[in-house]
């Protein structure tokens, strides 16, 4: 129950941090530069969003806190590499991000997916207890 319960976690984190990520990209394409923020028209939804994606970043931390708890730490971060391929379909999928599908990419996102398909599909090894002497 407890690996499920990490893994949960974990997920959660990576959902979090995805759209944190993707909230961040929508925003920053539609606020002026920082040299012109005191003197340009800053689009109040655009830092509602930037507001909203550093709380997801603050939620997708005590999630990350909670999964460590319950999966050994090399499990635990694999599953975190989920967020890149995430952001990278939806900012290729999604036509308000104006990214384009790339080849390269692409199997980039699908040796990561593997990678981390190979690193969870093992079961976990019990930790070996070492003697003192």
């Amino acid at each position: 129950m407890s690996r499920r319960r990490g893994i949960t976690f974990a997920l959660g984190s990576v959902l979090l941090v995805s759209a944190a990520q993707l909230g961040m990209r929508w925003s920053m394409s539609r606020l002026p530069s920082p040299e012109h923020w005191l003197d340009a028209h800053i689009d109040p939804g655009a830092i509602a969003v930037v507001l909203a994606a550093i709380g997801a970043y603050a939620l997708s931390m005590l999630c990350w806190l909670a999964a460590l708890r319950d999966l050994p730490l090399g499990r635990a971060y694999s599953l975190l590499s989920i967020s890149y391929a995430l952001v990278y379909l939806a900012a290729a999928g999604l036509p308000l991000f104006h990214e384009d599908f790339n080849l390269s990419k692409s199997l980039g996102v699908a040796l990561v997916i593997l990678g981390v398909i190979v690193i969870n599909s093992r079961p976990a090894r019990a930790p070996e207890l070492r003697s003192a002497s």
